[in-house]
């Protein structure tokens, strides 16, 4: 009986270790890397060329904790307009979450929104007097923490087709 009794306050002392851990702030806790955007060659959609905004990138755990299951999102806006105008979300970690020191690979989000031109190449679309450029803005979040806004990167006007 004094075995169970020990294995149990145990694992409730792990649990609340665990639960108890300080929040990380994902704004300094951490990096974005590596990070390449432009326009993504999404095909024809209705008989019309298609474009659509999308970033590259890798996260790093400069935090002194494991950070687990991270989920981040990525809100496209136009740059002239507040409204968010395509929106992306991945899970980037499941419950093996990021060590400390570790990096992720390379993550893609491309927007579901865009720009469809039917008589245009992809590049002359890029180049049009009405094309309004893209901005990302990034939020992320790892356990049960709020989200948390970490970063805003543009879009450059670089067609991106793989």
């Amino acid at each position: 009986m004094r075995l169970w009794l020990r294995a149990a306050f145990a694992g409730l002392l792990f649990i609340t270790s665990a639960a108890c851990a300080p929040d990380v702030d994902l704004a300094k806790g951490l990096q974005i890397l590596d990070v390449s955007t432009g326009w993504f060659d999404a095909g024809i959609v209705n008989g019309q060329n298609k474009l659509v905004p999308a970033i590259s990138f890798k996260l790093k755990n400069v935090s002194d904790q494991k950070l687990s299951v991270i989920q981040v999102n990525v809100l496209f806006k136009r740059v002239n307009d507040p409204a968010e105008w395509g929106i992306g979300l991945l899970n980037v970690v499941g419950s093996k979450g990021l060590a400390p020191g570790e990096t992720t690979n390379t993550l893609t989000v491309k927007s579901n929104l865009g720009y469809t031109g039917s008589d245009q190449t992809r590049q002359e679309m890029l180049k049009n007097s009405r094309f309004v450029d893209a901005r990302a803005e990034f939020s992320a979040k790892y356990g049960s923490v709020q989200w948390k806004r970490i970063a805003e990167f543009p879009i450059t006007r670089t067609l991106i087709t793989d």
